[in-house]
């Protein structure tokens, strides 16, 4: 991704988390870092959105798009790898998937008995681990390429925290992907953080108030906004609330960001502090809606991998129908975003 272009185009990214669904987004990286008309100033991200962020920033700081793409390969391949024995992983003893996996039944009834304070009192996590030998966060805290932007739910006081780049760690990042059922609480400088989903997923806030020579920001979608039918097994809603409310406090800020530059653009508003800001979505809801959220800890590499070719067909996809678009409209359907009254 050369800079200094003549017809490059400067864009902001929010990243979905959505765990190994994040596969899917590293396939969406890999695409946009191979076009070079393309220039990524800031990421906002959430879970594995936050991990995909900081480990493309760690590459690209060090050697550009052909490094960062090389990390993400590395951390998507070390998280095959670390979940071999994970109990939701797909695989000969559960032909099926993750949804009927009897080691994942047991335990996700085990986890409604118990807390993962009684279950994980050691608080193993595999994930530590790879954090730590895929991403240098030394070089993460000292980039100066690419703005990012880290959010985890404060769960005491029930307010977003948003880090930057010079705060991230190995404890950040686990604290924006912490999910309460699975893992405890992550303590980060005397306070308690479950998963950023619960309040951004993920926060524009940032990308507007601190990027404001940034006119487009692209939304890499995990988790689903439609469906069609009406769950009625306790799965299938346990699904769709997860769906709803990881969903939204994204719809809510970008309606009203919405708002706003329609009103801009109107001439109802005149204020410069306020911008005109476009809205773009790489999506798969087709696909992604017939994936269930215990396939969100599904790390086998061959599920993994194919999330990432979804990816990059979904981003090619977008960049040839909307790069011309990119600063002068939203093509995301900003009408199925606000709220409707009636």
């Amino acid at each position: 991704m050369a800079r200094g272009r003549t017809n490059e185009k400067t864009i902001a990214l929010a990243l979905q988390g959505g765990g190994a669904h994040g596969a899917f987004t590293w396939g969406v990286l890999d695409r946009l870092l191979e076009d070079e008309r393309l220039v990524i100033d800031a990421i906002s991200g959430t879970s594995a959105g936050a991990m995909n962020a900081a480990v493309l920033a760690d590459g690209f700081e060090k050697g550009g798009a052909m490094a960062a793409r090389e990390a993400l390969a590395r951390f998507w391949g070390a998280m095959g790898t670390a979940g071999g024995f994970s109990l939701w992983r797909s695989g000969p003893f559960d032909l099926f998937g993750p949804d009927w996996s009897p080691f994942a039944l047991w335990f996700d009834w085990l986890g409604q008995m118990f807390s993962p304070y009684q279950l994980n009192p050691f608080n193993i996590n595999p994930l530590r681990d790879v954090l730590r030998n895929t991403i240098d966060f030394n070089c993460v805290r000292r980039c100066r390429k690419i703005r990012l932007y880290v959010s985890a739910t404060n769960l005491r006081t029930n307010r977003l925290r948003i880090f930057t780049a010079k705060e991230l760690s190995v404890d950040v990042l686990l604290a924006s992907a912490c999910l309460p059922q699975i893992y405890p609480a992550v303590e980060i400088d005397g306070e308690y953080y479950w998963d950023g989903g619960y309040m951004g997923n993920p926060v524009l806030e940032p990308l507007i108030d601190e990027c404001p020579d940034i006119a487009d920001i692209l939304v890499v979608q995990i988790n689903p906004t439609r469906r069609d039918d009406v769950p009625r097994t306790a799965q299938d809603i346990a699904d769709r609330v997860n769906q709803i409310s990881f969903n939204a406090s994204l719809m809510r800020e970008i309606g009203a960001i919405a708002n706003i530059t329609r009103l801009i653009e109107a001439g109802v508003v005149k204020d410069p502090r306020y911008k005109c800001v476009y809205f773009h979505r790489v999506a798969a809801e087709d696909v992604m809606k017939g994936l269930s959220v215990r396939s969100k800890l599904d790390t086998n590499p061959r599920f993994l991998n194919q999330l990432r070719e979804l990816g990059r067909a979904r981003a090619g996809r977008w960049l040839e129908e909307h790069f011309a678009d990119l600063g002068t409209r939203s093509t995301l359907d900003l009408s199925a975003w606000r709220p409707r009254t009636a």
